[in-house]
């Protein structure tokens, strides 16, 4: 394979197609989903969602990156067969750890979740088992820096979890309710809710487990392969399996807690909420859980999608910085880093201002469902900023953890989560902001984290991200994308009266007009944009149209 078609940024731009794919199928199934179990289903989904997403991230999560760092190293080095043993070590690893974790989700609901969403949670118990496998996989084929297999796999997740969620949501409540009609007395609409909640659960473990046989078909079709390049290493000593478990505790304990303690801002905030607002504020559960419902089930779930951007750059890096590292090239990894930095800020400004000015009929086409779309609305507009803080943090999450300082992101979230929390509960106890309190804390501590790890980043590597091309120009160009964008959008709405036949012009003409400016203003050279997924076509479109000479 050339360096050209395995570079850092081309990899990481497969990965990030296949991340925004699966999330806007996720997005697409979200609604037919709320259609059939309604706004309180999709609170009780949200919140037991949320303790299962931090089972999954002490227990598993983190074994992708964690893993492909490891052999990552090794690879460089050509020690293939002890690479080899360190994938075999994770398996057993993380089949231990995953059927703990399930058995504590599954008998320990009652502890995470009030009682009705405790058979929700129930349901997700067993994935948390099955993705341990699944990220084993992922890693081994990461740490190769081929991300095709991953992108596959992630596709193929989500399309499986859309069509169970929509088909088990609808056939448990029709089979617990005996029709599919919402029932006027309240004790039934939460019935009808939890067991909807539950058939969406189940497409979760549906898509999860999907992807597993698909990664563990593509081992099997490379085992040959893998085989040969083992038998024919002369490079390596052997490490017993005893100096490999070592090995893998201390590195992936630290990613554990560090994605952990990132990750655990949603779950804490749900907490928080949860108990000042049904507890103290005499809200509701019905109405608490709706709110949060649009908050976590529509508009967090809209602005991750171009943070889908950095999680894939991020888990591009690691393997990257891991072998840079592992060779002593610190000149190499600071250009990897300023690569991989200016890269997102080149995509998740402008998707930000996006998210600003069209938050309305994005929310609209994509939840038609929703009644209340202006808090909806409101919320994504409000959530704009923390989708750069957010890309900038996990980035930079990625790269420490790839230089080996493992530890210094675990501190900072930490710090960040003791500061939001600083934030959300008087803003919860003392106002009238309800859940735009979580949007003002999500807000914070990204903010807290992308500033603790820059900082943490500049002292690592000795350098300065170059702030002209990197921030400047990208926001300035963005500022006139969403003008343009927003009057688009208005005057083919006058015109035509539909949304969608708005929207898909505005953001295609706001997409050109950026481009176009980011040339003009000189944010990005020639061999950057040949750098990035179809860059050739892109620099190809920008000579015929006479922006590059």
């Amino acid at each position: 394979m050339s360096e050209k078609k395995n570079s850092m940024v081309m990899q990481a731009g497969i990965l990030a197609a296949a991340g925004m794919i699966s999330r806007i199928i996720g997005l697409l199934y979200v609604s037919p989903v709320q259609g059939i179990i309604g706004t309180v289903g999709i609170g009780y989904y949200s919140s037991a969602y949320t303790y299962y997403a931090i089972i999954l991230l002490i227990s598993s999560y983190s074994i992708p990156s964690a893993i492909s760092k490891v052999i990552a190293q090794k690879l460089s080095l050509r020690e293939y067969r002890n690479a080899h043993r360190i994938f075999l070590c994770s398996l057993y690893y993380v089949l231990g750890v995953g059927l703990f974790a399930s058995l504590l989700l599954f008998f320990g609901a009652g502890l995470f979740v009030e009682e009705s969403a405790v058979p929700v949670l129930r349901v997700f118990a067993p994935t948390v088992f099955i993705y341990g496998v699944l990220g084993v996989l992922r890693g081994y084929f990461q740490a190769h820096r081929s991300m095709v297999q991953t992108s596959v796999s992630q596709i193929l997740e989500q399309f499986v979890n859309a069509a169970v969620s929509i088909g088990a949501a609808y056939g448990f409540i029709v089979l617990a309710m005996g029709s599919s009609q919402v029932p006027e007395d309240p004790a039934l609409q939460t019935r009808r809710a939890v067991y909807g909640a539950m058939g969406s659960a189940l497409g979760t473990g549906a898509g999860v487990l999907a992807a597993l046989l698909f990664m563990a078909g593509v081992y099997a079709l490379n085992r040959e392969l893998i085989q040969r390049r083992i038998r024919q290493d002369r490079m390596s000593r052997p490490e017993s399996y005893r100096e490999i478990s070592r090995t893998i505790l201390q590195v992936v304990l630290p990613f554990i807690l560090s994605t952990a303690a990132y990750n655990l801002s949603a779950s804490l905030n749900n907490k928080i909420y949860m108990e000042i607002t049904i507890g103290l504020r005499g809200v509701s559960e019905t109405q608490a859980h709706a709110g949060y419902g649009i908050f976590n089930g529509e508009a967090s779930k809209i602005s991750n999608i171009p943070i889908a951007l950095s999680s894939a750059m991020a888990s591009a890096v690691i393997p990257t910085i891991s072998q840079l590292a592992a060779r002593g090239d610190r000149r190499g990894a600071h250009a990897k880093v300023q690569e991989a930095v200016k890269t997102i800020m080149l995509l998740s400004i402008p998707s930000a201002a996006g998210l600003l000015v069209l938050a309305e009929p994005i929310t609209a086409v994509l939840f038609p469902w929703e009644k209340d779309l202006a808090t909806a609305s409101r919320l994504l507009m409000a959530l704009a900023l923390s989708v750069v803080f957010y890309a900038l943090s996990t980035l930079s999450n990625s790269i420490l953890q790839g230089m080996g300082k493992v530890n210094t992101p675990i501190v900072h979230a930490l710090i960040a989560l003791a500061v939001q929390t600083g934030v959300l509960v008087p803003l919860l106890l003392y106002t009238d902001l309800g859940v735009y309190a979580l949007v003002a804390a999500s807000t914070v501590y990204s903010g807290v984290m992308c500033l603790l790890n820059q900082l943490a980043v500049r002292r690592c590597l000795r350098y300065r991200q170059e702030l002209k091309t990197t921030y400047g120009i990208p926001a300035l160009a963005s500022l006139f994308m969403g003008g343009v964008a927003w009057a688009v959008y208005q005057a083919l709405y006058l015109l035509a009266g539909s949304r969608l036949i708005a929207l898909v012009p505005a953001i295609g003409i706001g997409a050109a007009v950026y481009f176009v400016l980011l040339i003009l203003f000189r944010g990005v050279t020639e061999e950057e944009l040949e750098s990035m997924p179809k860059g050739r076509l892109l620099v190809r479109l920008a000579r015929k149209c006479r922006l590059l000479h």
